[in-house]
């Protein structure tokens, strides 16, 4: 691949940016100094970016802790998105894997990692998906059967069983509740067809990939080799 593109992907800066620094002589390949934007490298070239070594990475995967009032999308002219989360020097390709409503916080996976993120969101796979959620009235034993049968929330619904499991120690109001689908709004919808609001949701899961307790609203990390073989190994990509 071109040199600039190299940079670019990996996020040190605007490619029109780039393309000047390595004409400034700012750039090395090896021991040598690189003034063509356009010099050939590989994925496994020794890159230097002022003096830094640039590693290329294909994939890249992020856990973020999705806070509330943030909107999952890539890019909006008037509210934050969860790439602005970020940190600055990154991929500038990468996409949220799934989505939250703008007032649900917990576990997103953001990649660049099309093939992943599809066989993690396809109905064919079933990946399960848990949430813990504080409704306005007490959650029900009937709750928890209808929802472990599947039930018809409306007229564009039907939903496939779904655990809900009580939490006594919280309050009444409060459950876990693990789905395999993610159509819109599903849970407060669900909920709704069973007369109550959700007034809390926060998403704890997503398959294999649990949401890391030392993460605070808004933060975010890198997701480990173990994770990220464990969610290859459960969408059949290992």
């Amino acid at each position: 691949m071109r040199l600039d593109k190299f940079l670019a992907d990996m996020g040190v800066g605007k490619r029109s940016d780039i393309r000047k620094e390595i004409r400034a002589g700012r750039v090395a390949v090896g021991r040598e100094i690189l003034r063509d934007p356009g010099a050939r490298v590989t994925e496994d070239s020794e890159v230097y970016w002022k003096g830094k070594p640039v590693r290329y990475e294909q994939y890249v995967y992020y856990m973020l802790h999705k806070p509330a009032g943030v909107i999952t999308a890539t890019e909006d002219r008037h509210s934050r998105t969860v790439l602005d989360l970020l940190p600055e020097e990154r991929r500038r390709d990468l996409f949220p894997a799934g989505r939250l409503d703008r007032d649900t916080e917990g576990l997103l996976l953001i990649t660049n990692d099309g093939e992943l993120a599809h066989r993690l969101l396809s109905p064919k796979h079933h990946v399960d998906k848990t949430y813990l959620v504080q409704t306005d009235l007490p959650v029900s034993e009937e709750d928890v059967r209808i929802f472990g049968e599947g039930f018809r929330v409306d007229d564009e619904l039907t939903a496939m069983p779904a655990k809900l499991t009580l939490l006594p120690g919280r309050g009444p109001e409060w459950a876990e509740i693990t789905i395999r689908e993610g159509k819109f709004h599903q849970i407060k919808r669900m909920f709704a067809a069973r007369g109550k609001e959700v007034r809390y949701l926060k998403r704890l899961s997503m398959g294999t990939l649990v949401l890391d307790e030392a993460l605070s609203a808004g933060e975010c990390r890198r997701l480990t080799e173990e994770e990220i073989k464990a969610l290859k190994k459960l969408t059949g990509l290992e």
